[in-house]
């Protein structure tokens, strides 16, 4: 990786982070970007609470605070929580094409009707662990009940298939927008051209178009929400006709990782953990049965629409290792799929994770989700590494990521190959996990 100057000692990597995440504070939560996502994201907020612990922890907890206070009804945690500040078109697609307003059950802000991975119980006890006491105790007491009506909500509402896993209804809920592994569920979405006439996009005002999604992206992405939304959000009926149905071994693993840190922060509070537990270990077996593919190796995301799992190699496969209880033999399966010439070094995968395989002839280094390397998806793979015994691999997973912001900066994500930083500058979550692997040395 080439290098390209930057903050080279710990101290000034820490001072870089600090000053982004106190640059990106919004009053009660942090904007991922001043300039790209002036908002508040769901995930983005679950990771920069893990981040913020280490620093400001009454910052750490009125991040999720104020996240949830947007929970729906139902229990569904949305992906986005519209500032009402700034002015409209300040993001495109803004308050107006959601129409949360008009939705059953939505909170009194506007928000998008879409999910993202519920990272947000492995986040609140992260947080807890990481700036222990009475303060944090009473914060995850507060926060519990409505982590556990996240959960309800995606094992009532969103186990199509009834399977024990989750679905996903659009690709910006799996976290990785234009990955790969949507390019044939969303080959089968119509898009009409005019769509995108009647819009006029945000993200490529401020960054370069070669790194966003296509345009033709966009216009499918439109039709998804468009097709949501005018069903209100209500997730009946989606198996006779909503467009895009797909289970994510990301978001599921999620699922299940998000059980295991519910039982610990049950035992922490006084509840029972047991049911979490049950949960969990059910949701492990439904993802080993039904996402593993034996003959490449890893996991793959199952179509709903064709009950066939996706083919592309992307780093999705290898998100399940986040899960303490998955099997031995499929966690030394992923191990052999992350130390390949596909995804990283076989001796330490000491050089930067890409999010899809660097033998594709799809794979492109520059755009997005299809190819660059991404700091939360990193941080994941490197606690799953960590946890089934490599802590060797682990080790050099941390030190390609920090090294990418020694060269680049806090960016929103990186060339794999050369480090040159992608995207948004100044961006919130690889400025708060930047905190967290600083503050998780080799030592430990």
């Amino acid at each position: 990786m080439a290098r390209t100057g930057g903050p080279a000692d710990l101290g000034g990597l820490r001072r870089l982070a600090v000053d982004t995440l106190d640059a990106n504070w919004e009053h009660d939560h942090t904007v991922p970007s001043r300039t790209l996502y002036p908002h508040q994201w769901s995930w983005d907020s679950a990771f920069i609470a893990i981040g913020l612990a280490q620093i400001r922890p009454e910052r750490a907890w009125r991040e999720l605070t104020s996240l949830f206070r947007a929970q729906w009804a139902d229990g569904r945690v949305p992906h986005i929580v519209f500032n009402p500040a700034l002015r409209v078109g300040a993001y495109f697609p803004g308050p107006e094409l959601w129409g949360s307003a008009n939705a059953e059950g939505a909170p009194a802000v506007h928000t998008s009707g879409l999910v993202q991975p519920p990272v947000h119980a492995l986040a609140a006890l992260l947080a807890y662990r990481r700036a222990p006491g009475r303060a944090g105790l009473a914060a995850l007491r507060r926060l519990h009940p409505a982590l556990v009506a996240q959960q309800r909500y995606l094992a009532k509402r969103r186990d199509v298939a009834g399977d024990g896993l989750v679905c996903v209804v659009h690709p910006w809920e799996s976290g990785l927008d234009n990955s790969p592994a949507w390019d044939e569920p969303m080959a089968a979405v119509p898009a009409e051209a005019a769509v995108m006439r009647a819009y006029r996009r945000h993200d490529t005002a401020h960054a370069d178009a070669a790194h966003r999604p296509t345009d033709l992206d966009y216009a499918r992405y439109l039709a998804i929400v468009a097709a949501y939304r005018d069903c209100g959000y209500t997730d009946r009926g989606l198996a006779e006709g909503h467009p895009f149905l797909v289970e994510c071994p990301l978001f599921n693993a999620a699922y299940g990782a998000a059980e295991h840190a519910l039982a610990e922060i049950a035992a922490l509070i006084g509840a029972d953990p047991g049911p979490h537990r049950v949960r969990a270990a059910r949701i492990t077996d439904a993802l080993v049965r039904r996402l593993y593919d034996p003959d490449t190796g890893t996991f793959q995301p199952r179509d709903l629409r064709t009950d066939r799992l996706l083919g592309a190699r992307t780093v999705l496969g290898l998100t399940p290792l986040i899960l303490p209880d998955l099997p031995a033999r499929h966690a030394d399966a992923l191990v052999v799929e992350a130390t390949s010439a596909r995804f990283g070094v076989a001796r330490r995968m000491d050089r930067p994770l890409p999010s899809h395989d660097r033998t594709a002839p799809e794979f492109e280094p520059l755009r997005y989700w299809r190819g660059p390397s991404w700091l939360n998806i990193g941080w994941l793979v490197r606690r799953g590494l960590a946890a089934h015994g490599r802590p060797d691999l682990a080790a050099g997973l941390r030190e390609s990521m920090i090294g990418l912001v020694a060269d680049a900066g806090c960016h929103e994500y990186f060339h794999p190959d050369t480090g040159a930083g992608l995207g948004s500058p100044a961006f919130g979550w690889t400025a708060a996990l930047l905190l967290d692997l600083l503050a998780d040395g080799p030592a430990r």
